[in-house]
């Protein structure tokens, strides 16, 4: 999301707890602040890194105070922090699970939205046109089924409400919330997880057929960068949308030239039983 935003010419302030330095707890160390912020500038932006942990209200503050002093402005606020899949455990009843994990968890995925959204608002309504992104995994109707663990689905849950209870309140100030979810991301994380890179990713198929239909983070980076391009985008307001949803409307592909459909393919295929493939929905 920050490098499609970059390509667009935006200044982006990649934060969080991962630098050269110090990794945080997730424990990845090939993912880097410094490194978003370069790939921001080389695609054309403007890419600052700046380690803030977003559960210390202090840093969230002196992070938007930088802002308002360097730029004078914030125009698009991509509230995505999250790394808890270290914590999550399924087929477990909630009094079975471990507490402090499962309280970790919405620390992570939800506090830290909520403090960074509290301190950066002011400074994004000052002009019209704001844009908040809630980012999530799963749409509002995808989330109807639940998620296996109490706690990741709150998580998961929670900014899809956000971004509707935000979309009331920046209204009057012309801005926009929206909750944005990726398909089956084909991340870093997840490569690693499944032993491919991108190079080989089908490989995983034999292992997990369903990541036929697996995206790259670009293209939800790409659906990020059209809504903060489209002057119309307060028509999105307060909604949970998907990359593969965004894409049939603005036109973007992923990195491949395929537009996959991930929510839809699961909505009809793998639970509607629909006779089709993953390739259907690409």
């Amino acid at each position: 999301m920050a490098v499609e935003l970059g390509a667009a010419g935006a200044t982006v302030y990649a934060t969080g707890r991962t630098t050269r330095e110090k990794a945080s707890e997730v424990g990845r160390t090939t993912e880097t602040i410094e490194e978003t912020a370069e790939l921001v500038t080389a695609a054309g932006g403007t890419g600052i890194a700046v380690p803030v942990d977003h559960l210390v209200p202090e840093q969230v503050r002196a992070l938007v105070e930088r802002i308002e002093d360097e730029q004078g402005r914030l125009d698009v606020l991509v509230n995505d922090v999250w790394g808890g899949e270290h914590l999550v455990t399924f087929d477990k009843k909630t009094w079975e699970l471990g507490l402090e994990n499962g309280l970790r968890m919405l620390r992570l995925g939800v506090e830290t939205h909520l403090v960074t959204s509290y301190y950066a608002l002011p400074l994004l309504i000052r002009r019209p046109g704001g844009l908040v992104v809630e980012v999530t995994d799963g749409t509002a109707e995808f989330n109807k089924t639940y998620r296996e663990n109490l706690f990741f689905d709150l998580t998961k849950n929670a900014p899809i409400r956000t971004a509707f209870g935000l979309a009331q309140e920046l209204k009057e100030f012309g801005g926009t919330a929206v909750s944005i979810t990726p398909g089956f991301l084909r991340s870093e994380q997840m490569l690693d997880h499944f032993g491919v890179t991108e190079e080989n990713w089908r490989d995983a198929v034999a292992r997990e057929p369903h990541f036929a239909i697996a995206e790259t983070p670009y293209f939800v980076g790409r659906a990020v960068a059209a809504l903060a391009a489209d002057p119309e985008r307060a028509r999105w307001s307060g909604k949970s949308v998907s990359s593969g949803e965004l894409a049939k409307e603005y036109g973007f592909t992923d990195v491949d030239g395929s537009r996959p459909d991930a929510f839809g393919y699961f909505r009809d295929v793998v639970f509607g039983g629909k006779e089709g493939t993953a390739e259907d929905y690409r």
